[in-house]
């Protein structure tokens, strides 16, 4: 048995329940009229603290209030502590280290196969699926929203804009999404602004199908880069950080239009809204923690306790009210499952590491006694012990500080020599844990090739065994032409021809390797000269293959002709000066087959 296992029961009984067909949660037959439609809105590093519901002195959330004031409200809430990780485990149920999407970025950051995602589950239910937003779970098949159970899906490239998979120098306004199928339209207007129109618009379309919807709606706001209209960033220029404030300003106020949406459509009632955020609070710590150590990637709670807000009018949910138990966001999948009446087979929901907590919510039933880990990483293996375990209120940090949140709040005082035998049991916990983990963080995902995208569109976010410096996770490191290089990881679903373009630039920027891309104004900022590089030449690794060709000075692309067999390769290039100095990788290629 593993640890997932052994504080839950329950689980038996599904097994038993699915051996005899898919399970069902509930007895009663419920049609797709009569089911409720789910809106889950999911905002980018704001913190428990950035909310005038919570306490902020500065910040103004009127529409976010009034939610606060009308749901049921889970004030013990974890996500991990950065934003991949916490969307993986709302989209799968499982702790991030057992879905593979355990990182923001480097191979690590996508859902591994066999994971049913909470989209899936919801479109084999009869729902009309759409996803709207930021979705930083993978940018290349089979891991795109469009394979991962969203009938629309329009989103923006990596994390955020202008990072190196979004479209070239994206700015938040008037910008370049990607599309369920994989291609890139402009939209106009500010990039929230237009996730709540494509939103609103699908609930209109599926009303009109007489089908229920499920809308995944998370903001790309308020990640950087902090650019949000003057309108909104004015109200707080005297804070020292407006644009972060601004940008939680304009997602107020889309909450508001969605809310205004909701009631003028008759769709409030039957509608589960669910708001939360991915992880802790980055810049709004500064005036406001809501009295919490530590921020955004850190495992104090203000690196993970976050918001959440459950909302249902004609769900029996009772009072709006506090929940003060300690929950996660990998127990809202099986809560939806339960108070939607969803099937889902038994596979499913033996492997999810969350628990329904809709006994919680509408009942007020005390959840089995459990215990959770944080944990996350940046590098390319996760270390043991640098990780969270939460057992009611007690927290043991780092394998090695213990803190009593329900005295000690804001984690000032370490009481593990106090309390040797919780730290013991704890790190027991953790220690079992880690043993069914170290199977799947071993694991690079890998994206496809000569398969259902073709071509793939490579981007170094995904490089695997980085060296050099530089974040190249970000355009602005590709634009000052940092030294830094690593691999991709892929999967040839089919043997045979392949042509590989190897690009500094991405295809629609269409500009010279070794060219200073010009200074450009976009709506929001302006994109300084990109730096000129004297590359010459261009090497590719692939499999058996390793060649290298010249460059000329107005070459925008190296192309290179190869044969692979089936099966997992690793692909590396570089970009070099006319005495085989090398410059950095290719941070964008394009990888077809024949």
């Amino acid at each position: 048995m593993t640890i997932m296992k052994k504080y839950l029961p329950g689980r038996l009984v599904n097994a038993l329940l699915g051996a005899a067909g898919l399970f069902q949660i509930a007895t009663a037959s419920v049609d797709a009229a009569s089911r409720p439609n789910l809106i889950v809105i999911l905002t980018d590093d704001q913190g428990y603290g950035d909310l005038a519901c919570h306490g902020n002195p500065v910040l103004k959330t009127p529409h976010l209030d009034r939610l606060h004031s009308q749901s049921i409200r889970l004030t013990d809430f974890h996500s991990a502590p950065v934003c991949t990780p916490s969307r993986g485990q709302l989209m799968t149920g499982r702790d991030a280290m057992h879905n593979g999407a355990w990182s923001w970025a480097f191979g690590h950051e996508m859902i591994h196969a066999g994971n049913k995602t909470m989209a899936t589950v919801f479109k084999e239910n009869g729902y009309a699926t759409g996803h709207f937003g930021k979705w930083h779970l993978g940018d290349n098949y089979p891991y795109r929203p469009g394979d991962k159970g969203f009938d629309e899906s329009v989103s923006l490239g990596g994390g955020s804009a202008s990072q190196s998979p979004d479209y070239w120098q994206n700015d938040n306004m008037d910008d370049f999404y990607r599309h369920e199928d994989g291609t890139y339209h402009q939209h106009k207007g500010y990039c929230t602004d237009v996730w709540f129109d494509r939103s609103m618009d699908f609930m209109k379309r599926s009303r009109a199908k007489d089908k229920p919807f499920f809308i995944y709606l998370p903001t790309n706001a308020a990640h950087v880069p902090y650019l949000v209209e003057k309108k909104y960033s004015d109200l707080y220029r005297d804070t020292g950080i407006g644009n972060y404030y601004g940008m939680i300003a304009n997602i107020d106020d889309n909450v508001g239009r969605l809310n205004q949406y909701l009631q003028e459509s008759g769709l409030a009632e039957n509608t589960i809204v669910i708001f939360m955020s991915d992880n802790g609070g980055n810049t709004g710590t500064k005036i406001h923690s809501a009295g919490m150590q530590g921020k955004k990637k850190t495992y104090y709670e203000g690196g993970h306790r976050v918001p959440c807000f459950i909302r249902w009018p004609n769900g029996d949910l009772g009072q709006a009210r506090d929940i003060n138990e300690t929950t996660q966001m990998q127990d809202l999948l099986p809560t939806l499952i339960e108070l939607c009446n969803l099937k889902t087979d038994a596979q499913t929901q033996e492997s999810f590491d969350g628990v329904s907590l809709a006994g919680l919510i509408k009942e007020n039933d005390a959840l089995a006694d459990r215990k959770l880990v944080v944990q996350w990483s940046s590098k390319d293996f996760p270390q043991y012990g640098d990780a969270a375990v939460l057992w009611n209120k007690w927290r043991l940090v780092h394998d090695k500080e213990l803190y009593n949140v329900a005295e000690d709040s804001a984690q000032q005082n370490d009481v593990a020599s106090q309390y040797p035998e919780i730290v013991q049991l704890l790190k027991a916990h953790y220690a079992a844990w880690w043993e069914t983990v170290q199977p799947v963080v071993s694991i690079y995902a890998r994206a496809s090739i000569g398969g259902a995208e073709n071509p793939v569109n490579l981007t170094c976010f995904e490089w695997t065994k980085k060296q050099g410096g530089g974040n190249v996770t970000v355009q602005s490191t590709l634009m000052k032409g940092k030294t830094v290089n690593g691999s991709w990881m892929l999967n040839a679903e089919q043997a045979g021809r392949y042509r590989i373009e190897l690009r500094r630039y991405p295809r629609e920027a269409n500009f010279a390797m070794s060219g200073a891309y010009p200074k450009t104004k976009r709506e929001l900022t302006v994109f300084n000269e990109c730096k000129a590089l004297p590359v010459s030449r261009a090497r590719l690794t692939i499999g058996d293959f390793d060649e290298t060709i010249t460059v000329g000075p107005a070459d925008t692309v190296a192309v290179f002709e190869v044969t692979l067999p089936l099966g997992g390769t690793e692909m590396k290039t570089w970009l070099l000066d006319q005495q085989g100095k090398e410059l950095c990788g290719a941070y964008y290629a394009y990888v077809e087959k024949q």
